[in-house]
């Protein structure tokens, strides 16, 4: 029997646009039957437009009961599954926040503009608790805040935290600076789980070691304890197909920049590209099983990527 393709939701950033123009969406792609519907222009007039179009576009995806959970850069937002918003929660310690994950009735996010962690729960509607992330004397530590309050930390963005998992273990996180995926564990106690390139996006367990975006290197890569793995190359397009190529100043938007990563199952992992672009891999046959392109602006980049539950 033929395997059925998975169906996604996908959230874009877009770089270099303007104030009135769009700054990314949210995508749901069938794979099975070749379908792409958007369903939400983000073209909101409350972005900051300093700074390389940090707070541009829609960026982690989660899900409880009926509700569909979207960060913006400081802003999370609940969605119904017809993609009308239904709530949004700020804090001042959510700044420039890039992927999150819910484990029972708390979504943890990644604030990467404090180097910190924070718990939102779900049942209360609000931020509970926070994790800053330090490394005095070389080595990883760091403390427990609570967001609620006016004592957390200073706005810093060291180690640009931009991916977070949880398990009963405990949780893993990492950022483009980090060069490791670590594990907080209930004593809040930081060790590194493996090492990581320089760069990587998207770094979670996955079978028995680490699945990864290797931005730098554009490659999709999952390696095992064993020393198996795999890498896939990400697509690029003929520069004659590009839309709006060298538009960005910040020279961030570029052809095959690795961003947004999901695993199906133990055998199907998606990944997302510039210019957006969506592949599905098969890792234990070790190919590539096809790709869907959003768009050919350059400056449009897959961020969050999570399979569709509702059917």
């Amino acid at each position: 029997m033929a395997t059925q393709l998975p169906k996604l939701i996908a959230t874009s950033v877009v770089r270099g646009t303007q104030q009135g123009e769009s700054h990314g969406g949210v995508y749901t792609v069938d794979f099975d039957q070749r379908e792409v519907v958007q369903h939400v222009d983000w073209n909101t007039g409350g972005i900051d437009f300093e700074g390389r179009g940090a707070d541009r576009g829609l960026r982690g995806i989660e899900f409880h009961e009926d509700s569909i959970f979207i960060a913006a850069s400081d802003e999370l937002f609940r969605y119904d599954r017809d993609f009308k918003i239904q709530a949004s929660y700020r804090n001042r310690y959510l700044k420039h926040c890039h992927e999150i994950c819910r484990r029972d009735q708390t979504i943890l996010l990644t604030s990467t503009g404090f180097d910190s962690l924070l718990a939102f729960d779900l049942a209360q509607g609000k931020y509970v608790w926070g994790f800053h992330l330090q490394r005095p004397y070389d080595e990883w530590g760091g403390h427990t805040f609570d967001p609620r309050s006016n004592k957390g930390p200073r706005p810093v963005n060291a180690f640009h935290i931009n991916m977070v998992h949880v398990d009963g273990t405990g949780i893993f996180f990492s950022g483009l600076h980090t060069r490791a995926m670590l594990h907080l564990d209930s004593s809040m106690e930081v060790t590194e789980v493996c090492s990581l390139p320089a760069g990587a996006h998207n770094a979670r367990p996955y079978r028995n070691g680490v699945l990864f975006n290797d931005t730098e290197t554009d490659c999709v890569r999952y390696a095992g304890r064993n020393g198996e793995g795999v890498a896939f190359k990400i697509i690029t397009y003929h520069d004659s197909e590009i839309e709006f190529a060298g538009i960005d100043d910040s020279k961030v938007a570029r052809q095959g920049f690795g961003r947004g990563l999901c695993a199906i199952g133990e055998r199907f992992v998606a990944a997302g590209s510039s210019p957006s672009t969506i592949s599905l891999y098969d890792i234990e046959a070790n190919q590539k099983v096809g790709s869907v392109n959003l768009t050919m602006d350059i400056r449009n980049a897959i961020h969050g990527l999570e399979v569709w539950p509702f059917g």
